[in-house]
């Protein structure tokens, strides 16, 4: 081999590593979404705690620390009024914007999750006689949130998630989500 042949295979492979360093110094960060079910645990007596379904989507702007929006329902719950004279069900909604901490356990597709952020929680119930009189009643709560959880990576695109959320006074949440990332 040549003189050039030598430097110009040092130049392809200088090229080459420096592809991947500069990939890794230029982090652009990852957006994702995902879904997410559960369950509402309301802390009321007269309240069943009802399904919980919901939408969710965020960015990572370094692997440990991003940001995350999520919306999440309810299905309609009855409500124990203690009587067969008089029924009622009520139906809850979340709003929340959070940031997020993530923490990779070394060599797994295991993380622990914690977020924190505000959320707005919304519930519409009401009350039905026999006689088909009914009285409607809406409420919301906004304040302080967050949670905790644990997820794991599938691969590089894909992970699934447990969280455990405080939403609003007297409303926690239990969920388990799957995401994509792009």
């Amino acid at each position: 081999m040549n003189t050039l042949q030598k430097a110009l295979i040092a130049l392809s492979v200088g090229s080459l590593l420096s592809v991947s360093a500069q990939a890794a110094v230029n982090y652009a960060g990852q957006p994702y979404v995902g879904v997410k079910a559960g369950k509402f645990m309301v802390d009321a007596d007269d309240l069943d705690d009802p399904t919980a379904y919901g939408i969710y989507a965020g960015y990572n702007f370094d692997p440990n620390f991003g940001a995350e929006v999520e919306y999440v329902g309810s299905s309609d719950t009855d409500i124990d009024t203690g009587t067969r004279l008089l029924k009622g069900e009520y139906d809850l909604k979340t709003y929340g914007a959070y940031g997020t901490y993530r923490y990779q356990f070394p060599n797994t597709g295991l993380y622990a999750k914690g977020k924190l952020g505000f959320a707005k929680a919304e519930i519409d119930a009401s009350l039905s006689d026999v006689l088909g009189n009914t009285i409607s009643e809406s409420d919301s709560d906004s304040g302080v949130a967050g949670g905790i959880g644990l997820g794991y990576n599938f691969n590089p695109s894909m992970s699934v998630e447990a969280e455990y959320d405080y939403v609003a006074e007297d409303v926690t949440l239990l969920t388990l989500g799957a995401h994509i990332k792009f």
